[in-house]
């Protein structure tokens, strides 16, 4: 069986370092061929803030993408009509090859509310978790929601260096004008100032 396949999903508003070291982290302690950054089109639960565009977060992302290792963007979530459920993203990769693991990266607080998203049990079905522990969020919760879903032996836990940054607090740095050099990607940077986006 060839590597697994990490998946990370977010809006991706804009990407930052902190995704690509979740990427980096995941691929090294879970031993994932790549990650794929998958950028959500149309978010099931709620708007996203300041948004520029499903388009253009994804080719944001494809620029970050292109400063990590074994990353990779995808869009067929920003392609796909309607909603952005992980359970129809997590099928369609499956589909496209049978054989491959894959391995659903997300923070404490979403392992911990899985039960709430559409089909949970589906996507546990599909995909193993990597879980990232959140400040405010107790371990006990996420083990008890994946015990719920009888995913409780289809979970690792990750572990991240510390990383203060996030998309918030980059689009109100870009806001506010202050540079972003060292928090995105070059490229990315370059196109958020070059744009004038989030001011």
């Amino acid at each position: 069986m060839a590597a697994a396949l990490g998946v990370l999903g977010g809006a991706f508003n804009p990407p930052h370092v902190g995704h690509l070291l979740l990427a980096q982290e995941a691929g090294w302690q879970l031993g994932l061929a790549r990650v794929l950054l998958m950028t959500t089109g149309v978010p099931p639960h709620k708007e996203i803030a300041d948004d520029p565009g499903a388009e253009k977060r994804l080719e944001l992302t494809r620029l970050a993408a292109e400063a990590g290792e074994d990353v990779e963007a995808s869009g067929l979530e920003v392609e796909r009509d309607g909603p952005s459920y992980t359970y129809r993203t997590l099928e369609l990769l499956s589909e496209d090859d049978p054989g491959r693991e894959l391995v659903l990266l997300m923070g404490a607080d979403m392992a911990a509310s899985l039960q709430s998203w559409r089909e949970p049990e589906r996507i546990v079905e599909l995909a193993r978790l990597g879980i990232v522990p959140r400040a405010g969020t107790e371990m006990d919760e996420v083990r008890g929601t994946l015990e719920h879903l009888g995913a409780a032996d289809r979970a690792e836990i990750i572990q991240m260096p510390v990383c203060g940054v996030s998309s918030t607090s980059i689009r109100e740095r870009a806001a506010a004008g202050r540079p972003l050099r060292h928090l995105v990607p070059e490229p990315v940077a370059r196109v958020i100032t070059a744009e004038g986006l989030y001011r």
